[in-house]
């Protein structure tokens, strides 16, 4: 048995299936946090079935949280679980608050209660910038984010600061810009574009409804950034760390590779729809990650292109298997 032993929550999401992936392949013994009463798909890890254990624990709930320590006792706590989608943040801010934020304290205070020698990283956001006052943003960028959920996630962030300088806890955050994959949920724009793209491809669909097209974040892919968080916990001091490609794109670019990608005009099936626009829209974000890559020694390997032709491809795959159609 291995005496590396990490806790994930949000296993069950993009980022906490290709972490488990990761550190199952780096040897480590993995254990997963799952809410009882979760209705959220396992498919994600479902070719991890019998390499990693699932413990039933909730960030709403500090007792459920000390019990799944004890029973992992982990090295490592990887803390990913959050209501991670914006626009839900709106319709459900305290929710979001008591996940994103108050979750993060509660874990922190049952590692502090049970082993202070863990490890733990915690999920921040390129959300918490916000209305940024400069371009590109690194660790030092003031925070003034513009949703519910770049709120909660600012909390998560600075509760974590402060329990690694009151408490001596090998406590991170990382930064982490938006990043994507095959794996993301169908309500994230990337993926909404990229399966849009191959049902109209397919014949499934003939348009795709957008908001703002000329939003801009800095993309990379999820695989590359989960290597950062193992990298962050492995450092021999624990500092945070913006995760980044350092590369800004609008919804517009994303838009007219993954249409291009699968042989179409974008505005013969593209339209701009009011009711996904955001209440307000965070300002140019794109990150510095220049620490990381000189501390960490961390790169990213796939490209903005590659990641969004990847990400057709298996949507293409996918529903045509579904549906019995080929390109």
């Amino acid at each position: 048995m291995s005496d590396r032993r990490a806790l994930i929550t949000g296993i069950t999401g993009q980022d906490g299936s290709y972490l488990a992936e990761l550190l199952l392949d780096e040897g480590y013994q993995v254990f997963g946090m799952v809410r009882r009463a979760s209705t959220e798909s396992s498919e994600r890890i479902a070719h991890l079935a019998g390499r990693v254990t699932l413990l039933q624990a909730d960030l709403l709930d500090q007792f459920s949280l000390v019990g799944a320590l004890e029973e992992a006792r982990p090295t490592e706590v990887y803390n990913l679980a959050a209501q991670s989608f914006v626009p839900t943040s709106w319709r459900q801010p305290v929710l979001t608050a008591e996940f994103s934020g108050v979750g993060v304290t509660r874990m922190l205070e049952a590692i502090r209660m049970v082993d202070p020698s863990v490890r733990f990283y915690q999920a921040s956001s390129s959300e918490m910038f916000g209305k940024v006052p400069e371009a590109p943003q690194n660790e030092l960028t003031p925070f003034y984010p513009r949703s519910p959920y770049g709120v909660a996630k600012a909390y998560g962030h600075f509760i974590t600061v402060n329990y690694r300088e009151s408490y001596d806890l090998f406590a991170v955050s990382g930064i982490l810009f938006n990043h994507e994959s095959p794996r993301r949920g169908l309500e994230f724009v990337t993926r909404k574009i990229t399966d849009g793209a191959a049902r109209i491809k397919l014949g499934l669909a003939d348009e795709l409804r957008l908001g703002n097209l000329d939003a801009k974040r800095d993309w990379g892919f999820a695989g590359d950034y989960v290597r950062a968080m193992l990298m962050m916990l492995r450092h021999h001091e624990p500092t945070d760390y913006v995760v980044a490609s350092g590369e800004e794109h609008s919804v517009r670019d994303l838009v007219e590779l993954a249409f291009e990608h699968v042989g179409l005009d974008p505005e013969r099936h593209v339209r701009v729809d009011p009711a996904f626009v955001r209440p307000t829209e965070s300002d140019r974000l794109v990150g510095d990650a220049s620490k990381a890559r000189r501390e960490l020694g961390w790169e990213p390997r796939v490209s903005f292109r590659e990641m969004v032709e990847m990400m057709v491809d298996a949507d293409l795959a996918r529903l045509g298997e579904r549906h019995d159609v080929t390109v």
